[in-house]
């Protein structure tokens, strides 16, 4: 997941044959408490950094430079999966256990999307560039091809597998079915202002309407005609995000933003958008109301500050990640019943952080914070946290 947007609102070289040949990468294939002690990894499996990227480190220490930092993580997997951040991809074949470089060179991945263990695509900068190129690869994720010598004005890709995938803006929705070489504009609401498609038929709009609010549509024949499913005032109605995986569906609208305070709403759907639940509805003093009216289940998301990224898994299961950079603090909230009950987990030590989880209890946190950047692993949903791999930066 792309960063870049959460931040706005508030404010190659091969893998070893031993990781080849074990798992095949590249082959085909409701208050926020206080953060407790975390459980020390399995005795046998690495720390800290895993003497990987040392160099690259050194590079990274000097004033003028941003620190070595992770941009996302993705788990396919609860063995298998990659995190990536500025100049550097990194993977693991056991859980975590142990790490493999995969990539170090002149790409500054922000978000990674890989449909399997084969076939990747990037959003990515030269070193700490503003611009934004799509890149692709045929290995893991070992050598990136870019796609185009154009910059891209995709916020965040999605491939449903190695042809066809969806690039999105805030304002726009493309389509590709050849792997990224080209793409087709998909037709969406007049001032749509976040868009998600589970294929290249169905797909959500979060439409805003000025002095309104927020509107919520669906469209079932990829743009074609679209139809309101849900509507939600507010005088600040400027973003939204869907999140859709079979029958579950979740709007994130985003209310007003102030003093490092950010107030939403997040409803969900259980049956397609055919009936909605107001799941939070998170006021701040700085934001002002959170979208919408009726009773929420939850006054409060993760770390009672910003929503980062969601997770769906199977039919009732979410996850959403939450950071409050004031009181450094990241975690997650979730529901296992389709929103009818929201429970908001323990925090660690951030500014900002990403998730990718693989079942309803297994999942992988990345973590900014002010000296250290590192990746959490948890196997209760959230309820602990395991450092896996972790940069240290303290000294700058």
């Amino acid at each position: 997941m792309n960063w870049t947007t959460r931040l706005q609102q508030i404010t190659v070289t091969l893998l070893t044959a031993g990781l080849i040949s074990l798992v095949g990468w590249g082959a085909s294939s409701s208050s926020v408490q206080a953060a407790a002690p975390a459980p020390t990894p399995p005795q046998g499996c690495s720390t800290g950094d895993h003497g990987l990227l040392k160099d690259l480190q050194k590079a990274h220490q000097g004033a003028e430079t941003q620190p070595l930092t992770f941009s996302d993580v993705e788990f396919l997997s609860s063995d298998t999966g990659r995190a990536a951040g500025n100049g550097f991809l990194i993977g693991t074949s056991d859980g975590g256990c142990h790490f493999q470089k995969i990539y170090e060179g002149q790409w500054s991945f922000q978000q990674i999307d890989f449909p399997d263990n084969v076939h990747g695509w990037a959003l990515a900068a030269v070193k700490d560039g503003q611009a934004k190129y799509l890149l692709r690869t045929a290995d893991g994720g070992s050598t990136w091809t870019r796609l185009s010598n154009q910059a891209v004005t995709f916020e965040s890709v999605e491939f449903l597998d190695s042809s066809k995938g969806f690039g999105y803006n805030r304002t726009s929705t493309y389509y590709t079915n050849d792997g990224g070489e080209s793409w087709s504009l998909i037709k969406t609401p007049a001032n749509t202002r976040g868009a998600h498609f589970t294929s290249r038929n169905n797909g959500w709009a979060v439409v805003v309407v000025p002095g309104s609010g927020y509107r919520v549509m669906k469209t079932t024949n990829g743009g074609a005609a679209w139809k309101q499913v849900l509507s939600a005032s507010t005088p600040e109605a400027n973003y939204g995000q869907i999140y859709a995986k079979d029958s579950q569906v979740y709007a994130l609208l985003y209310g007003g933003v102030g003093m490092s305070q950010t107030s939403y709403s997040l409803y969900g759907s259980s049956n397609s958008g055919g009936s909605w639940t107001r799941v939070i509805a998170q006021e701040t003093a700085g934001g002002g109301p959170a979208p919408g009216r009726g009773a929420a289940v939850a006054k409060k998301g993760p770390a009672s500050g910003s929503p980062g990224n969601m997770v769906l898994i199977g039919k009732s299961v979410a996850f959403l990640a939450g950071y409050q950079p004031a009181a450094e603090q990241v975690g997650i909230g979730l529901t296992k019943n389709n929103g009818q009950s929201w429970k908001n987990q323990q925090t660690v030590p951030g500014f900002e952080g990403t998730i990718s989880f693989t079942d309803a209890n297994q999942g992988w946190m990345a973590v900014k914070d002010m000296n250290s950047s590192t990746l959490y692993v948890t196997k209760d949903a959230g309820a602990t946290w395991t450092a896996r791999f972790s940069f240290e930066t303290a000294g700058r």
